[in-house]
């Protein structure tokens, strides 16, 4: 299990006036890699630090509205995106490399297309793909490879109905959680729990999404995209991630005999699919400052 991260926190002043929680991880070189946690607004110390990312690289990990350390809720993650811009600003930064995660990518995207100056790179994270690509998902046909009864319930759960109220919503959680992994060891169920989320708080993450979101996106173009998938995703699934990549121009990467988790999942093969993108996007930086 990795180390918590450091209780010490970088408030940011966003464009309304909320405060946001701001994590400064790790002792590498180059400016900060501003990292995005999934959920949506789940609390991201289950992002860990990355595998040892933050060796390599210094990591600002948000901590998006709705969650403990910021609180506010959300305005929606198309509205967010002003957060993004906001922890760029505080950093000192003219652009930024995002890495993302899950429903993150959707932020990273939002603040790509909106603020396309302030962002010169991004990593997406088994990106919650299908609403941008209209793919059919295909999580069904991943689980029905996993004959774990953990699944089955797990996958029970996820098709019922849609919690009524927060008691319900954090019940269903722990049932649900197994679904996220390719194996359900030691080490994926000790860190299924790590970072909380809300039903308040995911419901205000989809509110006030403009109509024409999908299709700025699709048309506008993205700087240069890494994007990581497993293979054995239920939660995402496969064919959504793969169109993701197609649609948006990105180079895509597929782990084989991994989740949703990747970093906790199959650490080596994130950490080599990432470093080298980390390492471009550095010296791109460094040689734009003239350092």
């Amino acid at each position: 299990m990795q180390p918590p991260m450091d209780p010490s926190l970088l408030h940011v002043t966003s464009d309304d006036g909320t405060r946001l929680a701001v994590q400064l991880l790790g002792a590498g070189s180059g400016p900060p890699l501003i990292v995005l946690p999934g959920g949506p607004c789940r609390s991201p110390e289950y992002l860990e630090d990355l595998a040892g990312l933050s060796e390599v690289r210094p990591l600002a990990v948000l901590h998006p509205r709705g969650t403990p350390a910021t609180g506010t809720l959300s305005r929606g993650w198309w509205t967010d995106a002003a957060d993004v811009v906001a922890v760029i600003d505080a950093l000192g930064l003219a652009q930024a490399d995002l890495l993302a995660h899950s429903a993150g990518t959707q932020l990273a995207l939002a603040t790509a297309v909106q603020h396309p100056d302030r962002v010169r790179t991004l990593a997406l994270v088994t990106p919650a793909a299908a609403w941008l690509t209209g793919t059919e998902h295909d999580g069904a046909a991943i689980a029905a490879r996993r004959q774990e009864p953990v699944i089955a319930e797990a996958l029970a759960s996820m098709a019922g109905p849609e919690p009524d109220d927060e008691p319900q919503f954090q019940a269903a959680s722990p049932i649900q959680r197994p679904a996220g992994y390719a194996r359900w060891t030691r080490r994926e169920q000790e860190h299924s729990p790590l970072g909380s989320t809300s039903r308040a708080a995911q419901h205000a993450w989809y509110a006030h999404t403009p109509d024409d979101a999908v299709d700025r996106i699709r048309q506008a173009g993205v700087p240069p995209t890494l994007v990581i998938g497993g293979t054995e995703d239920i939660l995402v699934g496969d064919a959504p991630v793969r169109a993701l990549a197609r649609v948006l121009g990105a180079r895509l990467e597929m782990i084989d005999d991994c989740g949703h988790y990747p970093w906790v999942e199959q650490p080596g093969a994130f950490r080599r699919l990432v470093d080298p993108w980390v390492a471009d996007a550095r010296e791109t930086s460094e040689t734009a400052r003239g350092d």
